[in-house]
C-alpha cells in the first residue's frame, strides 16, 4: 500500500507532474499550514484563558501551587463584589472609557481626516512643508510634551474632566499621515466630477469621498478606539478624582502597597477587554482592508 497521497484526477496528476510538483504535496502543505495556524490561535488564546480562569477563582487558587485547569468551585460572586466595591468605583469607569473611547474617536476622526484631505487634495504651495512638519511631530517623545500639555489643561480648568480627557489627544500625526496616504490614492474623477455639479473641497469630502471611504474610516476608527481605551498615563494625571478615572485607572488602584486583589484584579481586567474585543471582531475585516489602503507596503 503506498504511503503517499495518490491524485485520483488524472488531469490533475498530469498537470502537477508538468508543473515539478509530487501529487499530494499541495494536500500535506494545505494541512501543515492548517496546524500551524491551529496552534498559533492556542497560543493567542492561553492569556485569555488565564484571565477567565483566575477571573472565576479565588485568591489561594491564584496563588496556591496545585495548579487546576478551572476552579472547582467557580466564584460567580467576584462580579458583584466588583461592581459592588465602595473604594473603586468600577462602574463609573467604564461608563467614562466609553464616553471618553467614541467621543476621541469620533473627533480624531474627523480632525485627521480634514487635515489629511487638505495636504492631499488643495493645491498650497505650503502644503509640503507643512505634511513634513507633522511627520517630525511622530519624532518628539510623548514625555517631552507631556508636562506642557498638563499646565496648559489646568490653566483652562480641565482637571478631572472628560476636556481634558478628550480635546488634547484629537489630532494625532501618525492618524492624519495614514489619512494623507489613503486620499492620495482615492480616485479623482470621482471629486471632479462633484466640481462639475458645484461642490467645492468641503461638498466633494463630505458627499463624495466619505461615503466612498467607510471601510477605511472603520479600520482608523478601530485602531484610535483602541489606543482610547487603553491609555493610562494621560488619564491617571488628569484624572485626579474618582468620578473621572478611566478603567486603566481603576485597574491600577486594585494593587497596592500593602495589599493585590487578585481575584478582583483579573476579573475587572475580563470585564474591561471584553469591548475591545467585540470591537475588533466586528471590525477586523475593514482593519485589514483599511490598513492595506494606506499605500503602505511591506
Amino acid at each position: 500500500m503506498s504511503t503517499t497521497t495518490e491524485v485520483r484526477d488524472p488531469v490533475e496528476a498530469r498537470t502537477l507532474r508538468k508543473a515539478g510538483k509530487k501529487p499530494g504535496r499541495g494536500v500535506i502543505s494545505s494541512a501543515g499550514l492548517y496546524c500551524a495556524t491551529a496552534v498559533c490561535a492556542l497560543l493567542f488564546l492561553i492569556p485569555f484563558y488565564l484571565i477567565v480562569r483566575n477571573a472565576l477563582s479565588t485568591d489561594a487558587e491564584i496563588t496556591g501551587e496545585n495548579w487546576k485547569f478551572f476552579p472547582t468551585d467557580i466564584q460567580w460572586g467576584n462580579i458583584s463584589e466588583l461592581f459592588s466595591d465602595n473604594t473603586v468605583p468600577f462602574a463609573t469607569s467604564l461608563w467614562n472609557s466609553a464616553v471618553v473611547g467614541v467621543l476621541h474617536t469620533v473627533g480624531t476622526l474627523l480632525v485627521c481626516s480634514l487635515a489629511g484631505y487638505g495636504l492631499a487634495r488643495i493645491p498650497y504651495k505650503h502644503a509640503d512643508k507643512i505634511f513634513y512638519a507633522v511627520l517630525v511631530t511622530l519624532m518628539v517623545p510623548a514625555a517631552v510634551t507631556f508636562v506642557p500639555s498638563f499646565v496648559l489643561v489646568s490653566s483652562l480648568g480641565w482637571v478631572s474632566s472628560l476636556q481634558g480627557l478628550i480635546v488634547p489627544g484629537l489630532f494625532s500625526g501618525f492618524t492624519c499621515f495614514l489619512f494623507r496616504q489613503y486620499f492620495l490614492g482615492f480616485p479623482k474623477e470621482l471629486e471632479e466630477a462633484a466640481r462639475v455639479d458645484g461642490l467645492g473641497y468641503w461638498g466633494a469630502y463630505w458627499r463624495i469621498v466619505v461615503p466612498n471611504s467607510l471601510n477605511f474610516f472603520a479600520a482608523m476608527a478601530t485602531i484610535t478606539f483602541i489606543s482610547g481605551w487603553n491609555a493610562f498615563l494621560w488619564p491617571l494625571v488628569i484624572g485626579q478624582d474618582q468620578e473621572a478615572w478611566t478603567v486603566q485607572v481603576a485597574l491600577s488602584s486594585y494593587m497596592t502597597n500593602q495589599t493585590v486583589n487578585f481575584h478582583l484584579i483579573f476579573m475587572a481586567t475580563a470585564i474591561s477587554i471584553l469591548p475591545l474585543v467585540l470591537v475588533f471582531l466586528f471590525l477586523q475585516r475593514w482593519l485589514v482592508q483599511g490598513v492595506a489602503q494606506t499605500g503602505i507596503k511591506g
